[in-house]
């Protein structure tokens, strides 16, 4: 969804030829799987973390296009809404002290970018979701100026034939008379730009990419508990990781009879363990007709008979508008091509170092559930790793979570005893420093010790504030402007006072 779409309208025959041309797509990628063409180079780290802008009220900032000008930085790049910018971390080396060099060189860019920023009236927050959104920031006017976005709302509704509902019931916060609810219609997509995430890359060999694709579905549960940053929406206390089932609906294309039917909606888990990649392509598209059918001239058979390297832009496309929170990824460079796994479900924030933590804890353990002799993935049904994510997201350090030989079981149990091990183990498979390893794993530690996640630091400061007499709006930009002092100073967020 990265490349740019003129504004125009699709016809039956555009349609149609997409469709074939996602086939064409298909046979090619078969025959490059076939014949292990992809480059397979060292394991690096690479990310995407989306950005929220606020001013100095703390309410959102709509003036993206005026802080992407006052950085002036390619890696920087619009989001969805005027109050998202997204930066792209160039991928490096996992081995070796190399995440420890990202965490500093990420300091930087943020610190600079956000001086920058401010100059403009704007300053940068790294949170999952932010607190000080309300229902009238979901208004048409408030996407952002590329077409693409405006075109992806038009064939979205277009596909739905009516209004979003959304529908999160939340928690009751200490002193409040019932739990909390969000029930509102929108006519645009904007509650999805609502929804910061961290999003992590790992080039995977195409024969193991099933291995890491499963231990990645198997581990999203965890992550979400340990890393939830999203509990407020609207001047609503919902879930610990509220991104979870706000995307989930903002770009839902079903009404409610396809719901009923059973059809798969686009932002989706899956509903198996897979074989080999070309599952997830596939599926995708069997199961999900295109949003922004736009074909090229290339014919990437043709290409292959030359000796040439295809595009695929039509697979890539439609692959970039079925919202997997593990997404397989095909991809170009250098004169070659590869294969990545996307992993989406990581919220942003709160600081650099949990940012880091969150990665290195992701990259160590599923590199120890994909080596390991006896699949997890053999011991464990699919259900059970759907309905983690969800319990996750709702109830972060207070969930149960299920796993293999252990049972239901809270998830900084689970972290603690099985799966800092595992990560620590796979970081040294990768050849990470032990320094670097002990600096990310013990925050995930101080994190499951303390029992204290941004999300449950964000509930405790508004909680904090209300006892003390502040209204929930107000409380809301107080937590929030101690948050982003806080951010700045960089400690891990278990450490944080309130």
């Amino acid at each position: 969804m990265g490349d740019d779409v003129e504004q125009r309208k699709f016809t039956r025959q555009d349609r149609h030829r997409f469709r074939q041309k996602v086939q064409d797509c298909l046979d090619a990628l078969a025959i490059m799987l076939a014949d292990e063409t992809f480059d397979v180079g060292e394991p690096k780290i690479g990310m995407e973390v989306e950005l929220n802008l606020v001013d100095d009220s703390m309410a959102p900032s709509m003036a993206n296009a005026a802080v992407l000008d006052a950085i002036a930085d390619p890696d920087y790049q619009t989001e969805l809404g005027q109050f998202n910018i997204e930066i792209n971390v160039a991928p490096r080396p996992l081995h070796g002290n190399n995440v420890r060099d990202l965490e500093d060189d990420l300091r930087r860019s943020l610190n600079a970018a956000d001086e920058r920023a401010r100059s403009s009236g704007s300053r940068l927050v790294m949170i999952g979701m932010l607190p000080t959104l309300e229902e009238k920031h979901f208004e048409h006017r408030w996407l952002s100026a590329n077409p693409r976005y405006d075109l992806l709302n038009q064939q979205i509704f277009a596909a739905r034939g009516e209004d979003i509902e959304l529908q999160i019931t939340g928690v009751r916060l200490p002193g409040a008379d019932a739990a909390e609810e969000l029930s509102t219609i929108t006519d645009t997509i904007l509650p999805e730009a609502a929804c910061t995430s961290v999003q992590l890359h790992l080039q995977v060999a195409p024969d193991e990419f099933a291995s890491y694709w499963n231990a990645a579905q198997a581990l999203a549960g965890v992550q979400v508990a340990l890393a939830a940053n999203s509990p407020f929406l609207a001047g609503r206390a919902l879930w610990h990781e509220t991104r979870i089932p706000l995307f989930e609906q903002a770009t839902d294309t079903r009404p409610l009879e396809l719901k009923n039917q059973g059809v798969r909606p686009r932002v989706w888990f899956g509903e198996r363990w897979i074989t080999s990649i070309f599952d997830l392509f596939e599926e995708n598209s069997r199961y999900f007709p295109a949003l922004l059918p736009v074909c090229s001239e290339e014919d990437p058979k043709a290409v292959l008979a030359e000796g040439g390297t295809p595009d695929l832009s039509e697979l890539r496309m439609h692959n970039g508008t079925v919202y997997r929170w593990n997404r397989p990824i095909y991809d170009r460079s250098g004169g070659g091509h590869h294969i990545r796994l996307e992993n989406r479900v990581l919220p942003a924030g709160p600081s650099i170092v949990d940012t880091l933590a969150d990665a290195a804890f992701y990259y160590g353990t599923v590199r120890s559930l994909a080596d390991a002799d006896r699949p997890l993935w053999s011991q464990m049904s699919y259900d059970a790793a759907v309905e983690n994510l969800h319990s996750a997201a709702r109830g972060g350090f207070d969930s149960r979570l299920y796993w293999p030989e252990v049972g239901w079981v809270s998830p900084q149990e689970l972290v603690l005893r099985r799966l800092l091990p595992m990560a620590d183990a796979g970081l040294a498979a990768y050849g990470v420093d032990s320094a670097v390893r002990d600096r990310y794993l013990g925050v995930i530690e101080g994190r499951c010790l303390s029992k204290r996640s941004g999300s449950v630091w964000q509930r405790d400061a508004v909680v904090a504030r209300q006892r003390a007499g502040e209204d929930r709006e107000a409380a809301l930009a107080g937590m929030l402007s101690d948050y982003v002092t806080l951010m700045d100073e960089g400690r891990p967020v278990h450490t944080w006072p309130f």
